[in-house]
């Protein structure tokens, strides 16, 4: 994760938000008080957003890898988006 003061990401905060957005490499602006942000993309925080949401569903967690545990991933079929059901 890089790092910035806040003088220099206010001079270059359009460059910053471009780089966020193809690198998806947060950035850290810091300043002179301790109280410090990050800078990270949309898109990013959106993944973020879901995974604590998918989080706080009980048991699906522990559901999800017992299931990749348990699971002969070897004998499964590739997706197929034109398969009839």
């Amino acid at each position: 994760m890089s790092t910035i003061n806040i003088t220099n990401a206010r001079q270059n905060l359009y460059s910053l938000v471009s780089e966020v957005n193809i690198g998806y490499n947060p950035i850290t602006i810091v300043n002179n008080k301790g109280k410090n942000a990050v800078l990270i993309s949309e898109e990013e925080w959106k993944n973020i957003e879901e995974t604590l949401a998918l989080s706080s569903i009980p048991g699906l967690v522990e559901n999800i890898n017992e299931i990749r545990k348990n699971e002969k991933w070897e004998e499964a079929e590739e997706f197929d988006p034109n398969e009839e059901w």
